[in-house]
């Protein structure tokens, strides 16, 4: 893997996808922290319809604290640790009214600070809310970096720090949300679909599938 090979997959997963986004459902900074707390061992569309029904009930800290602990559960309770994420979603709201004037932070040490939050949900909010160029390593880019060869790397910070070293500037701020998507659905952990693949001529895999 080379930087022309790095570029090339980028404007192609570009050229596919120009403005990737979240599959989580948000308006606000606060939302998205919400829903990034609630994802943890959940799907995006099983976080989505617990918050369709908890944001118009409560969609600030104020709010959520004002729900009570049993309220909110009540709301969240169809997503798995659901007890847990409830606990630490309080403690949250409490921390941001009476640290952060009810507002999310823009800092990584203080978005680490916040109870559940820590480095990879930092770097979703502040790449998706902020806009900054950080990339949170979860399980489908940790597996297409390694297995592309892009940014091999034997844990998810050692695969990050690759990342942000050799993915070129102008793709810095969207690579996060092309390369979960590449691997949610492209990319796939037991079978990936290299006939179906973008990128597949650029990609180091040595295991490469036929077409089904």
């Amino acid at each position: 893997m080379n930087a022309h090979k790095r570029y090339e997959i980028f404007a192609r997963l570009r050229a596919e996808n120009p403005h990737p986004k979240t599959e989580l459902n948000w308006t606000t900074p606060f939302e998205l922290l919400t829903a990034v707390l609630l994802s943890a061992q959940a799907t995006d569309v099983g976080v989505n319809k617990a918050t369709a029904r908890l944001f118009p009930a409560a969609n600030t800290p104020q709010a959520i604290l004002d729900l009570g602990l049993d309220g909110l559960k009540a709301h969240i309770r169809t997503i798995g640790l659901y007890n847990t994420k409830a606990e630490n979603l309080m403690k949250t709201c409490r921390l941001l009214v009476e640290k952060h004037g009810g507002e999310v932070p823009r800092t990584r040490k203080a978005l680490e600070a916040l109870p559940g939050v820590g480095r990879k949900t930092a770097n979703v909010i502040l790449n998706t809310a902020f806009g900054m160029p950080t990339i949170a390593v979860d399980t489908h880019i940790f597996r297409v970096a390694n297995r592309t060869g892009m940014a091999p790397g034997k844990n998810v910070v050692e695969v990050e720090q690759k990342l942000l070293r050799h993915v070129p500037a102008e793709f810095k701020r969207d690579a996060h949300h092309w390369l979960i998507l590449h691997g949610r659905y492209t990319c796939i952990a037991r079978r990936p679909r290299c006939g179906s693949c973008v990128i597949e001529d650029l990609c180091d895999y040595s295991h490469k599938t036929e077409p089904h």
